[in-house]
């Protein structure tokens, strides 16, 4: 039996949805409204920003980061070893709006950091990430050593 790492916050996002099953979202969905899953969990919206999905293939990793509303130039991406980094800064609304004019503000804003670990190595210089429709689409290609190897079984 292998123990895992105790998480708090993902335990407490785990009592959240039992709790919010118990009770019925539909039925309390006003209640719950301010309260997002991941506000519930203070200082977890910059760590769990962007939403990312992560795929693979025998050459490459493909990280899909959800991050719509950003200036391009406002995104980072690095990668250090086995981590790939995104960071950036979600603006604001523009200082000149009249607070009277604003009927809601549901976006947060500020500087967010993303790290993942990587599950092979990768050749850093060969990165490549592009911003289109609110998407960040990174490729990272896997190093000679991490991509699958075809062993040739010699009877005799």
């Amino acid at each position: 039996m292998s123990l895992m790492p105790f998480e708090i916050f993902d335990e407490m996002a785990r009592m959240r949805r039992e709790i919010d099953r118990i009770l019925g979202e539909d039925r309390f969905s006003s209640w719950t409204f301010p309260f997002s899953r991941i506000s519930f969990l203070p200082g977890r919206a910059s760590q769990a920003y962007p939403l990312i999905n992560i795929s693979e293939d025998s050459n490459n990793i493909y990280v899909d980061a959800l991050a719509p509303g950003l200036d391009p130039d406002a995104l980072n991406v690095s990668v250090s070893g086995d981590q790939l980094v995104i960071s950036g800064e979600k603006k604001p609304l523009p200082k000149n709006l009249k607070s009277e004019n604003i009927h809601r503000s549901e976006r947060s804003t500020g500087q967010f950091a993303r790290s993942l670990s990587l599950s092979v190595g990768v050749e850093s210089n060969k990165v490549e990430a592009n911003y289109a429709n609110g998407v960040l689409k990174i490729v990272l290609p896997k190093m000679e050593e991490a991509k699958p190897k075809q062993i040739q079984v010699k009877v005799g």
